[in-house]
């Protein structure tokens, strides 16, 4: 039988994630899809401020800014939020297909030791005290794999969550969007997003020369999930709602999708968690998706690590009180925006008042930072205004050079940051687990999304997410061996 630490069931953006920052704490992974190969195809088409600073500090994100397009902001139902005064190094959305994204993370994945094993369903498992038992299908026959844990990311229509037993609870579709890559006889001058016209809305946006990405929504229809959406009824329904096909031809992808919106009653069943589509579902109102699923796979990676390398698995405990929560929040913003994009005089009255509630920057800020991310803040012990929210990438001086902080998080390890000459103790029974930096930082003060500015605290535990675990403003280390504790284990 073969053995490994953790089974992951899909090789999407979520999977790859995973087990890049599995491989990274080194650990053991097989990393399993069901499909027989990678269809190409890029349901989402942008990355947001929050999961750019993610991959910026693991030295993924410069090859993927060179291959997509920087956009100002986003939206919110079709309203445009301005992100330029936003409190990041990426103040701006990044156009840049779900394909580009899932090359570069298939490449990093494979480079740390993990490639997509195609054509090879989990198909059931069994879990006990020590371990899980993951069968898996496939051309060459059903087979087992002896495991630790077994994430599944798999999908809105994961074989992890149903073979677990987790309910999905949620709202049924009400409308259906219709999305096309497609090349353009006749194309607009403009791109634009989300023009409105009788029962719903359309786009026309270019992501690579000439290919054209085409969105209609229609609320005046409800395709079942798992129909076929041809070429001919896309083109159909969009000339209805735009007036003009734009002559579109030669489609390299055509596709449906609902509104529907479901989470898991649980992201974890002993052995088994769930991340990304497998754990919720819903309309891709303002581009939230694919950030809300990365962001689930680097919150458990390290924390999976964590517990194998110290045999104390209280941290895995976090992991759902953390990321239930931020996924039940963009369920319910993503039906707001659904019901802000549907037709009729009475809602055209409405967005006319919500747009100019929008042009206030308290709103667009609160609106921004939720749709972006940037606002999450997990439930950490301490008061200080940074603890539980991830930390600014501040310009940094040490004795090997000038760096930054998500710089220093290449290495997926834990961090004592001690700053401007605090020399606060790290506990002996943690040194050689968490790494201790000496630094001294240009500014004096620092910006933090949804707080505002704040002064260079003395020290910080860094978890490897990038969020705070312990801060503290004053050369002490009170609270310090409590921090460590429960979230890298007990002392050695």
């Amino acid at each position: 039988m073969e053995t490994t630490e953790v089974v992951i069931a899909g090789g999407g953006p979520t999977g790859l994630m995973l087990a890049s920052e599995l491989r990274l704490a080194g650990v053991d992974v097989v990393l399993l899809d069901g499909l027989p190969a990678r269809t190409g195809e890029s349901r989402a088409g942008g990355i947001h401020a929050r999961t750019m600073e993610i991959f910026d500090q693991r030295g993924l994100l410069d090859d993927l800014l060179a291959q997509g397009r920087m956009l100002p902001g986003g939206h919110f139902g079709g309203l445009r939020l301005d992100f330029g005064d936003f409190d990041t190094r990426y103040p701006f959305m990044l156009a840049v297909l779900q394909s580009v994204v899932e090359r570069e993370l298939d490449r990093r994945a494979t480079e740390l030791g993990a490639p997509v094993r195609w054509g090879s369903p989990v198909t059931g498992f069994r879990q006990d005290a020590t371990g899980i038992d993951v069968e898996v299908g496939g051309p060459g026959g059903p087979r087992t794999i002896r495991a630790a844990y077994l994430v599944g990311c798999d999908g809105g229509r994961s074989a992890v969550r149903k073979l677990a037993g987790i309910g999905f609870p949620g709202t049924e579709a009400t409308a259906t969007g219709m999305l096309a890559d497609v090349e353009l006889t006749d194309p607009p001058e403009t791109q634009f997003f989300g023009l409105r016209r009788g029962a719903g809305d359309y786009s026309v946006v270019q992501f690579e020369p000439g290919w054209y990405r085409l969105v209609v929504q229609r609320h005046d229809l409800v395709m079942p999930r798992g129909s076929t959406l041809t070429f001919e009824e896309f083109r159909a329904n969009y000339a209805e709602i735009a007036g003009t096909d734009f002559g579109m031809h030669s489609p390299r992808w055509v596709t449906h999708y609902g509104d529907a919106a479901r989470q898991a009653e649980h992201y974890r069943d002993g052995r088994v968690f769930l991340a990304g589509d497998a754990a919720h579902i819903h309309y891709p109102a303002g581009g939230q998706g694919q950030n809300l699923s990365v962001q689930d796979a680097v919150n458990l990676g390290w924390k999976l690590a964590i517990a194998l390398r110290t045999n104390s698995s209280e941290v895995l405990d976090t992991y759902e009180p953390e990321r239930q929560p931020v996924g039940a929040r963009v369920l319910n913003n993503t039906r707001a925006q659904t019901a802000l994009q549907r037709p009729g005089a009475h809602m055209e009255a409405l967005r006319d008042v919500m747009g100019d509630l929008i042009d206030m920057d308290a709103v667009r800020h609160r609106l921004g930072l939720m749709i972006t991310g940037l606002d999450i803040r997990y439930d950490t012990k301490g008061d200080h205004p940074l603890a539980g929210r991830r930390v600014p990438d501040g310009d940094l001086g040490t004795a090997d050079g000038d760096t930054r902080v998500f710089e220093l998080l290449r290495s997926g390890h834990p961090i004592l940051l001690r700053l401007n000459g605090n020399q606060v103790p790290l506990p002996a029974g943690w040194q050689g687990r968490v790494d201790l930096v000496d630094a001294h930082t240009r500014d004096q003060r620092w910006s933090v999304p949804a707080v505002g500015d704040i002064a260079v605290p003395a020290a910080i535990l860094i978890r490897p997410d990038g969020y705070a675990a312990w801060v503290t403003d004053e050369p002490s280390d009170e609270g310090l061996p409590e921090a460590l504790t429960i979230w890298f284990g007990p002392a050695s």
